[in-house]
């Protein structure tokens, strides 16, 4: 699978975009980047336990799915930063940054569209 591609798609949706990271369900790194001049807020250790958290919450989600249909993304909106989390498919995630003030509703429509290949 082409991670890079993906990320390198994700990144150019919007320069608000801070940093884009792929993962599999269990929140382990298959390519990952920042937007250059971005200072990270979290630490390499913080950011891999972020990834693993929102793997796990994501597979707690799709436990529901049968219910309430399948999750399409999540948000977390945070004083600094605002997070999404969108399904790549049954087995990744594409994880986002974005700026605090960043009109997400757009950077999500558009990263839904992302398809790994």
């Amino acid at each position: 699978m082409d991670y890079q591609s993906l990320q390198e798609k994700a990144m150019k949706i919007s320069p608000a975009i801070r940093y884009a990271t792929i993962t599999d369900m269990n929140g382990k790194i298959k390519y990952s980047g920042h937007k250059k001049g971005v200072k990270n807020l979290l630490t390499s250790k913080e950011s891999i336990k972020s990834l693993k958290t929102s793997a796990n919450t994501w597979k707690a989600r799709n436990q529901l799915s049968r219910k309430i249909g399948r999750g399409k993304y999540a948000l977390a909106e945070y004083e600094k930063i605002k997070r999404i989390v969108i399904p790549l498919g049954k087995t990744h995630l594409l994880y986002l940054t974005i700026g605090a003030r960043a009109d997400h509703s757009k950077i999500i429509k558009r990263a839904i569209r992302l398809k790994l290949k």
